[in-house]
């Protein structure tokens, strides 16, 4: 993996120099609506694996994101994204079927109140080979993980896991300009790499004012297969998403 990033960056380097950005600097936030679906599951399961929806009960959430972006007319050196999401579900429920949790058997009738926190930062490093009507970016993105997922029971156990890693991604974004500050956009973070598997990808339709004050709105969609800290999990997250953003 790291020859692979290595020899995308070094690929890019004939070509940095096509960008005509000057110094410029960008931040925003806004509230994205993501659902979750999936399993989840430790090295300690045997049985059957925890269901998000159906065992954990977790339903639609709707959370904040902020995020900043650094662009300089430098070749060479790559701009810089930074984005933090907050991802966190909560569920309750009485379960109609068993499932394993951390070693310990959740049984029928059981009721359980059920917590999933993936907070993550990417660290996004990237160089425009293009920057006109339409502009594409490429680079590497490294995200960090934060996660932790817990059960509480009124008849079984409680347990709770943690994990965290740092997942090193290609990173690409494209974005077309449209008549009277409109703008199409879209980026993607990939990576395929022994157990693990990771897919964030945005879409998304943004204004920008003559005073440098936008707004956007568009989908985004993550896709997850881990196995990290003995935690074992497929997970999907997906949903709209709105916010503002100032360009200075």
């Amino acid at each position: 993996m790291k020859k692979l990033l290595f020899g995308a960056c070094v690929a890019l380097l004939p070509i940095t120099g096509f960008s005509a950005t000057i110094l410029g600097f960008q931040v925003g936030s806004g509230i994205w609506a993501h659902d979750p679906s999936g399993s989840i599951s430790t090295s300690a399961d045997v049985g059957v694996t925890a269901d998000l929806k159906n065992d954990f009960n977790l339903s639609e959430e709707e959370e904040g994101y902020v995020y900043a972006v650094l662009e300089h007319p430098v070749p060479l050196i790559p701009n810089f994204k930074l984005v933090n999401t907050k991802l966190t579900s909560n569920g309750t429920g009485t379960l109609s079927t068993a499932f394993d949790f951390n070693g310990q058997t959740y049984n029928i009738s059981s009721d359980v109140t059920t917590k999933l926190q993936l907070d993550q930062k990417d660290y996004i490093f990237y160089w425009e080979i293009l920057d006109n009507v339409v502009s594409v970016d490429l680079g590497i993105n490294a995200k960090q993980i934060d996660g932790n997922a817990s059960v509480t029971s009124t008849i079984d156990p409680d347990t709770t896991i943690t994990f965290s890693g740092t997942i090193p991604m290609l990173y690409a974004a494209a974005e077309i300009m449209l008549p009277s500050g409109f703008t199409i956009a879209a980026e993607i973070s990939t990576i395929s790499a022994g157990a693990n598997a990771i897919t964030d990808t945005t879409a998304k339709l943004t204004y920008t004012t003559d005073f440098g004050l936008g707004v956007e709105a568009g989908l985004r969609s993550q896709n997850y297969t881990i196995d990290m800290d003995s935690v074992k999990a497929n997970m999907d997250f997906s949903g709209m998403f709105a916010g503002v953003y100032y360009k200075f």
